[in-house]
């Protein structure tokens, strides 16, 4: 084949230009040993539950907590999740009563804010919002020299109080994190509920074991480096499916 041909696994990769060209090395008749599970379009949701909860007999969480971390392992295909995921105690009845009383629920970017969809919130009287997009919170991260999710907590605090009718949902930000637990120390803010899930390398880890530490707010977060809007987002699509599933029953 010569020598510009490279073995990768089952496949040639062809070096042509800027681009490359994949050639597939093996009798293509091989495909067929390849089982696709048939699955209504309506029951892939429901199928993949149940594969997690046959991968996952010795669960670590029950009730609830069981559902939403079901619900992250969900959203990754991460079960390793499932060692670093915690609850502080009440956090989700915390977040479930918050939900049905209509609470604002904050975060942190608006990935995190179009991954709440109005769909679960509306019919709960719910409110989801991130502050990033005001014109005000750039000239305060310019004015302390720090970063725009920081700057967004100190405005929505300004704006809101950040009481009990609210919870606020981290998924990207430290900064953010640290800011809001800063609030809370100084007996300012107290969200029903933190989903504090920063993710990443710098303070992400730090912000949410200093999350743990305070333990003055309820909080649901995963330890370590992991995280990430999509994450953080499915808790609350999570408590707002159940808070809608007990309604319609």
């Amino acid at each position: 084949m010569g020598q510009n041909v490279v073995e990768w696994g089952r496949y040639g990769i062809c070096p042509y230009g800027i681009s490359y060209i994949f050639v597939f090395l093996e009798d293509t008749t091989e495909m067929t040993n390849i089982h696709i599970r048939p699955c209504a379009p309506d029951q892939i949701e429901n199928t993949s539950m149940a594969i997690i909860d046959s991968e996952v007999p010795d669960k670590p969480f029950s009730g609830l907590e069981w559902l939403i971390a079901r619900r992250m392992v969900h959203t990754t295909a991460d079960f390793d999740l499932l060692n670093h995921i915690m609850f502080s105690p009440g956090a989700v009845d915390a977040g479930m009563t918050a939900l049905k009383k209509g609470c604002v629920v904050y975060t942190d970017t608006q990935m995190a804010r179009m991954g709440i969809p109005l769909r679960r919130m509306t019919p709960l009287g719910c409110e989801v919002r991130c502050l990033l997009g005001d014109s005000r919170v750039e000239t305060l991260a310019r004015k302390n020299t720090t970063t725009r999710t920081r700057a967004s907590v100190d405005l929505a605090f300004a704006d809101y109080g950040l009481g009990a009718d609210s919870i606020y949902v981290i998924g990207n930000a430290p900064t953010a994190l640290i800011r809001l637990l800063e609030l809370v120390e100084e007996g300012k803010a107290r969200p029903a509920l933190i989903v504090g899930m920063p993710v990443g390398f710098v303070n992400a880890a730090e912000s949410k074991e200093l999350l743990i530490a305070r333990n003055t707010i309820p909080f649901i977060t995963i330890r370590g480096r992991k995280g990430g809007s999509a994450l953080a987002a499915c808790v609350i699509n999570q408590m707002a499916h159940c808070l809608l599933e007990q309604r319609n029953a």
